[in-house]
């Protein structure tokens, strides 16, 4: 199994702090972000290599952050603006052809997810569903909320019935979070989704492509989970992490 890190986005909505530090490498709680998530992937034994795909600009950044990590492999493609940017989609594939991934099982989560369930737990968990492909659930618990998700209903059995982006009248709670396994006989159906003209972005627009062709279950978990997407966000994420770590919360936040 390998694992694929998307962390060539922009992060537009955190400018001015992200048009400097790839929003990935802010720091939390003292530490890149993306440090965390390398945590939580060191937990899954059998995963080898981590890639990382950056965008052009950040590409030397995130390189540089990789010195001390020995597994893991950045993948600059060749973007520079939020304007010619290829979509986390366009993202995965980018990685796949260009490390050979074609034939393996992968792990592929956003780089802007702060999550403390096990990685470990879910690959397994995933093992015994068979010829399947998966997703991490969160029960956001309103209808009010769900909204802004991408929403699921499940089976009996855990498989995926539906998934739908934002829907203006949720059926359920459960969230879909950006973090996929993809089992390796549907990795090259990425391409498909590609060359039958699937919008690029937003990486759940490929989970909702692929139910219809190919089993996708979803891993319900409970505990923290943040996907850091404004200011808000990112200011409390670092304060519960600068708790943890001992060191005083701020009002507002800094690079520093």
């Amino acid at each position: 199994m390998k694992a694929l890190i998307l962390a060539a986005g922009y992060g537009t909505r955190l400018y001015p702090l992200t048009q400097t530090v790839a929003k990935p490498l802010l720091p939390l709680g003292g530490r890149p972000m993306l440090d965390y998530l390398l945590d939580r992937i060191g937990e899954v034994d059998e995963i080898d290599t981590v890639h990382v795909v950056a965008n052009h600009k950040f590409a030397g950044s995130f390189r540089e952050w990789a010195r001390t990590h020995a597994r893991v492999v950045v993948y600059d493609d060749g973007t520079t603006s939020d304007d010619d940017r290829l979509g986390a989609i366009g993202d995965i594939q980018f990685v796949v052809e260009h490390a050979g991934l074609e034939h393996d099982d992968l792990l592929v989560i956003a780089g802007d997810n702060l999550f403390d369930y096990s990685l470990a737990d879910y690959v397994r968990w995933w093992r015994g569903k068979g010829e399947a492909s998966a997703v991490v659930l969160y029960d956001v618990g309103s209808l009010e909320l769900a909204a802004r998700y991408a929403i699921v209903e499940l089976d009996e059995d855990e498989r995926l019935l539906s998934f739908v982006e934002k829907p203006a009248r949720p059926q359920t709670t459960l969230a879909a979070t950006a973090a996929y396994i993809y089992h390796q006989v549907h990795v090259p159906l990425v391409r498909r989704y590609l060359d039958e003209g699937g919008v690029p972005d937003q990486p759940g627009r490929l989970v909702e492509w692929l139910l219809p062709r190919a089993p996708v279950y979803g891993y319900t978990v409970t505990g923290d989970w943040r996907d850091i997407g404004d200011a808000g966000q990112l200011l409390e994420a670092d304060n519960r992490l600068r708790e943890g770590a001992g060191l005083p919360v701020r009002d507002s936040y800094s690079l520093d």
